[in-house]
C-alpha cells in the first residue's frame, strides 16, 4: 500500500509548532504563580480532550487528523492537565525540576532515534556512555569497573541480584535453578520493594529475600544481619547477597556500608548498594560521609533523574568487577555482535538483558559538562540545606508540627497537628488520638490538590500513622521563604480538622 501524503497533515509544520509550544512550556514550568496541577477526575479529563476535538478513544477505523491544529490541541490539553513536576512546590516524589540542558539532550536522543547496543548504529552515544560510566565509577571509588545505563533503581537491583546469583552458582545460566543450592539474600525492612520483585522475577523466591531489622531512621542493624545469616545457614540455605540502601524512600536512611561490608565478605555475599536516591551525595564533600565504605560494594545503582534534575529515565548500574555483565548476560547474537566488523569491541548490547536501550547517558553527560562537579555538588547541598531548614521550622512551630522520624539527608517526615489535637504527646497519646492524627495528612493533601497547591507525599510507617514526607529532589529555584509559606498554608488548610 502506498502512503498518500496528500491526505495527511504536514508533519514538519506540526513539529515546528510543537517545538514552540514545548519550548514555552519548559520556560514556564518553574513559574510559581501557576498551579502545580489542574486536577480533574477521569471523566472531566476525558471531556477536556473531547472538547479540544481530540477524544481519548482511538476508533475502530480511526481517521487521520486533517490539520496540525488537532494535534496541537492534543498537546495543549496534555500539558494543561499534567502535573508540573518542575514547579517549585512539587515535592511528591523522588524526582523534580528537570533542567533545560537535560531536556535538550533528551530531545537530541529522540531526534537521533538510535539504539545503544552496537557502535555501528550509535557511535557517539556508545563512547559517551563509556565516558560517563568511567566518571561515575571514579566518584564511587572503584578502581576498575563494568556498567550500564539502566531505566532506574528497580532494574539496578534486579541486575545486582542476577549477577550475584551467577557468581555464586554459574550453572544457573545453562541449567536453571532446579537442583542447585537454595540461595538466600538480605535487605533491610526499609528497602525498596523492587528487591522483593527482583527475588520473584529471578526465581529466587520472595521467602528467600529476608528483611533485616532496621533502626528508627531506616538503617540496617549489622548485628541483626549477622543473626539473619546464621538463621538462614541453620535452615540449610546459602547466603549470597546483601542489598543495602543509600537513601531509603520514606525516611531517607543510609545503611552503614562500612560496618556491613566485612560481614558480606566473611560470608562470601555480593554487596549491592541501592543508591537510587542517595548516591548523589557522593558529589558533595560535606555529605559523602553518609556513604562511607561504598567503594567496597560489588555493585552500586545511582539514579541521576532523582536528585540531579535529569529527565527520567537516567540511571547507572556499576560493578567493580570488569567483565561481569558480559559473562552473566552474553548470548553472542550473530546478527548483531559480529566479531569481524569494524569497532565491534565497542559494542555494549550483549552485556544487557535488554536489546533496545535508549541513549540515556547523553543527558547525564551533557549536564555534567554544563555545570561541572561544583555545580552538581551545589545542587545536592542546596537540597539538604532546605531539608535542614524545614526541620528547624518544624522544631520551632510550638507543637503545630512534629517530626515523625529523625531527618536524614533530604527527607523530612512530619505531622501537622491541628488545634483540636494539641498538645500532642506521642508518648501519652491514646489510640483514638493517633487514629485522628493519621487522618490529617490525607485530608490536607486533598485540599491542596484541589487548590493546585504544593504536592507532598504522605504514608504510614510501621505503627506510625500517616505523616507528610517532604523530599528535596533538585531544588533549583526553591527558596526558604517558599517553604516557610508552604508550612503556613498547611496550617491554614488543617486548622479546622
Amino acid at each position: 500500500m502506498t502512503i498518500d501524503h496528500k491526505h495527511e497533515l504536514d508533519q514538519q509544520d506540526f513539529l515546528i509548532k510543537a517545538a514552540e509550544l514545548l519550548k514555552a512550556y519548559v520556560a514556564s514550568s518553574s513559574d510559581s504563580s501557576k498551579p502545580v496541577v489542574e486536577l480533574a477526575c477521569p471523566e472531566k479529563l476525558a471531556a477536556a480532550f473531547a472538547a479540544a476535538g481530540v477524544p481519548l478513544k482511538l476508533d475502530d477505523h480511526q481517521a487521520a487528523a486533517e490539520t496540525s491544529n488537532e494535534l496541537i490541541a492534543a498537546l495543549q490539553t496534555t500539558l494543561k492537565h499534567s502535573v508540573r513536576t518542575s514547579h517549585p512546590l512539587f515535592f511528591n516524589q523522588l524526582y523534580a525540576r528537570v533542567e533545560p540542558v537535560g531536556v535538550a539532550a533528551d530531545w537530541a536522543v529522540a531526534a537521533t532515534n538510535t539504539n545503544v547496543h552496537t557502535y555501528e548504529v550509535a557511535p557517539v552515544f556508545s563512547l559517551v556512555e563509556a565516558a560517563l560510566l568511567d566518571k561515575v565509577a571514579r566518584v564511587i571509588g572503584f578502581r576498575q569497573h563494568d556498567g550500564l545505563l539502566v531505566p532506574g533503581g528497580s532494574i539496578s537491583n534486579t541486575y545486582a541480584l542476577h549477577l550475584a546469583r551467577f557468581r555464586k552458582d554459574p550453572a544457573v545460566k545453562t541449567q536453571g535453578a532446579a537442583g542447585g543450592p537454595v540461595l538466600v539474600g538480605f535487605t533491610s525492612s526499609h528497602a525498596h520493594y523492587s528487591y522483593e520483585k527482583a527475588a520473584h522475577l529471578t526465581g529466587l523466591g520472595t521467602d528467600n529475600m529476608v528483611a533485616v531489622e532496621a533502626d528508627a531512621q531506616g538503617q540496617m542493624l549489622p548485628h541483626a544481619l549477622e543473626a539473619a545469616v546464621a538463621a538462614a545457614r541453620k535452615q540449610g540455605k546459602v547466603p549470597f547477597f546483601v542489598g543495602l540502601t543509600a537513601g531509603t524512600t520514606v525516611t531517607g536512611g543510609f545503611d552503614p556500608i562500612a560496618a556491613i561490608a566485612p560481614i558480606a565478605r566473611r560470608h562470601s555475599m555480593w554487596l549491592h548498594v541501592d543508591g537510587s536516591w542517595g548516591a548523589s551525595l557522593l558529589l558533595s564533600p560535606r555529605h559523602r560521609g553518609l556513604l562511607a565504605g561504598i567503594q567496597q560494594a560489588d555493585s552500586v545503582g545511582w539514579n541521576a533523574h532523582k536528585m540531579l534534575g535529569l529527565p527520567s529515565q537516567c540511571a547507572a548500574f556499576v560493578s567493580r568487577h570488569p567483565g561481569v555483565l558480559q559473562a552473566t548476560n552474553a548470548t553472542h547474537a550473530r546478527y548483531l555482535f559480529q566479531p569481524d566488523k569494524l569497532h565491534g569491541e565497542f559494542d555494549i548490547g550483549d552485556k544487557s538483558i535488554q536489546c533496545g536501550r535508549k541513549a540515556d547517558a547523553f543527558k547525564w553527560w551533557l549536564q555534567w559538562k554544563a555545570v561541572g562537579d561544583a555545580g552538581l555538588a551545589a545542587r545536592v547541598e542546596h537540597n539538604i540545606e532546605l531539608a535542614e531548614h524545614v526541620e528547624a521550622c518544624v522544631a520551632a512551630a510550638g507543637g503545630a508540627f512534629l517530626m515523625a522520624v529523625p531527618r536524614v539527608a533530604a527527607n523530612v517526615c512530619f505531622w501537622y497537628v491541628p488545634p483540636s489535637l494539641r498538645p500532642f504527646d506521642p508518648a501519652a497519646a491514646s489510640p483514638e488520638q493517633w487514629a485522628a492524627l493519621g487522618r490529617v495528612a490525607p485530608a490536607i493533601k486533598a485540599r491542596m490538590q484541589q487548590a493546585g497547591d504544593a504536592m507532598i507525599g504522605y504514608q504510614p510507617l510501621g505503627q506510625l500513622p500517616n505523616f507528610f514526607r517532604l523530599v528535596f529532589a533538585n531544588c533549583v529555584g526553591v527558596s526558604r521563604q517558599q517553604l516557610q509559606q508552604l508550612l503556613q498554608r498547611i496550617d491554614q488548610y488543617g486548622r479546622d480538622l
